[in-house]
């Protein structure tokens, strides 16, 4: 949030609220007590009876004079504050040099703070029974300083267990200092027995730009975190059965349900797929829902009657999920008969791939700005490897040695453009993030500090806007290696470890390139000859 500091009237982003004060300030209230200030006068924190604004005052007088360079440069100008100089928040360094880059917390003296001795977990001596159990503690109305407990046990476990985390993962040093900002305001307070909910700490932390994915992290490793969050499954769900009866949505939120967890019979489908099974049904059952009170009342006619309402590849879909779900529906004993029995779902229809022009490729190649980015076009544009694929490659799947890549638990023999696009990401990354403990071959700011891979918009952004995609430079791959070396559907399985339908459409496709390229090429002349 932009605004005035409270404290020291500087401008700039301040965090906390609308009570909130610049980081500075915050750093100088944790390291000095509050009081008069003798220079202004007013009740703030103060160093030696003078509060961080005449400081930086005096600090500008020294700088004019010639002094600050002097240890005891500053002090010696204290007395001579009448006025004080208005600036930016963040930008007044106070190391005395001009081409130090401005640093939101100081170091004391230069020196890095000890890590924390090794504790476990506080010893139960007795707790004080909650009088209310469902009331939780209000962390917004945290005031830091004034409530922070350095001595309570639990903050001072959670403390050396977020030192270790940030050796393990390696954190930087401000995520370091969020974190240990946000367990003092969540444990200063704590006592045996209490829980603490996601929802309370987001609550009280979301104004301070902290990660609350890492603090949950420390305060389920302490058995304490009370993980209250609403899955994106159950997002989904509320979201496409809003509107819809009771005897419509209870049956295809079960069927839905059993789609995402399994059963007999059932393998588990992703997130996605019960997305887009959700998002095609919805019209349809708000259509029902406005005649019937269950999904009994659905007849042959009514399936009919939707499935001639779209057309192509819209209509076999709705027809594939709908049979899921009356299908589903029969076994479980929901409704007696299945409409959609006897409908055909027909043949799928496949557009014809056009060979992807090299201009478009040596387009996308110099819009790659990222350094990743050429890394990514190689797995795709070589290997045909998808953006999950390219995503999950770990260190170990690479072996420099014997020139071999896996991806997608296939090896594969690496190349030279790739071995050598592969050695210039890994310098980069060793030198970027030395300290990371991330298992995965592509990283970035965000994952560096933690085991997870990258997302999926993260492989496909530097591609974004260009007509060779990552995805399109796969299927390209692909095809050409049909058109090289034949319409040969088992061929292109052993390669890419394609399924026996995507290889047979694959070698249809260039069988049907060749035969048209054939046609219309002009027969030899006797010159040619």
């Amino acid at each position: 949030m932009l605004r005035s500091c409270p404290r020291c009237l500087a401008w700039g982003m301040l965090h906390g609220g609308a009570g909130g004060i610049c980081a500075a300030c915050h750093q100088f209230a944790r390291e000095h007590g509050a009081g008069q200030c003798a220079g202004c006068g007013c009740l703030q924190p103060v160093r030696k009876q003078y509060c961080r604004l005449c400081w930086n005052q005096a600090r500008t007088l020294g700088k004019e004079s010639g002094e600050i360079r002097h240890k005891a440069g500053p002090m010696l100008h204290l007395d001579r504050v009448r006025q004080h100089q208005l600036f930016f928040a963040n930008m007044v360094s106070t190391r005395g040099g001009t081409t130090t880059p401005p640093r939101r917390f100081d170091r004391r003296g230069g020196r890095t703070k000890p890590a924390p001795a090794p504790v476990g977990r506080p010893r139960d001596r007795g707790t004080q029974l909650m009088l209310l159990e469902d009331l939780r503690r209000d962390y917004r109305r945290f005031v830091e300083g004034s409530d922070t407990a350095p001595d309570n046990p639990w903050l001072v476990w959670g403390l050396y267990l977020a030192h270790r985390r940030a050796e393990v993962y390696g954190w930087s040093r401000w995520v370091r200092i969020g974190v240990n900002r946000a367990l003092t305001i969540v444990l200063s307070c704590h006592v045996e027995g209490e829980m603490v909910s996601y929802s309370a700490m987001f609550s009280g932390l979301q104004g301070l730009a902290i990660s609350c994915d890492r603090v949950a992290g420390v305060l389920t490793e302490m058995g304490i975190l009370i993980d209250d969050r609403r899955s994106p499954f159950d997002v989904i769900v509320d979201a496409k059965l809003t509107g819809i009866t009771p005897g419509i949505a209870g049956p295809v939120e079960t069927w839905l349900r059993a789609l995402h967890g399994g059963g007999p019979r059932l393998r588990v489908r992703s997130l996605d797929t019960v997305r887009l099974h959700a998002h095609g049904l919805r019209p349809l059952l708000l259509d029902w829902s406005a005649t019937y009170d269950h999904l009994r009342e659905v007849t042959r006619d009514d399936v009919l009657t939707a499935l001639n309402a779209v057309t192509g590849v819209n209509r076999q879909r709705t027809l594939v999920s709908l049979r899921s779900l009356f299908g589903f529906s029969r076994k479980s004993g929901v409704v007696f008969r299945n409409p959609t029995s006897g409908i055909p779902v027909g043949e799928g229809y496949n557009k014809l791939i056009q060979p992807l022009p090299d201009r478009e490729v040596q387009r996308t190649i110099a819009s790659a700005a990222r350094p990743a980015d050429r890394l990514i076009i190689a797995l795709a544009a070589v290997h045909a490897a998808r953006s999950g694929g390219i995503r999950a490659i770990r260190l170990d799947d690479v072996d420099l040695g014997n020139r071999r890549l896996t991806i997608a638990g296939r090896t594969r023999p690496l190349d030279e453009l790739t071995r050598h696009l592969l050695l210039e990401w890994m310098d980069y990354r060793r030198t970027r993030w030395p300290n990371t403990a991330n298992p995965h071959l592509l990283i970035n700011q965000m994952t560096a500090m933690g085991l997870t891979a990258v997302n999926k918009h993260w492989i496909d952004v530097g591609c974004r806007g260009q007509e060779a995609t990552v995805e399109r430079m796969r299927v390209d791959r692909q095809l050409e290696e049909a058109l090289t070396h034949g319409p040969d559907p088992l061929h292109l399985a052993v390669v890419f470890g394609l399924d026996d339908k995507t290889a047979i459409r694959y070698a249809a496709n260039a069988r049907h390139l060749l035969e048209s390229a054939i046609e219309h090429t002009p027969p030899p002349t006797d010159r040619d000859r």
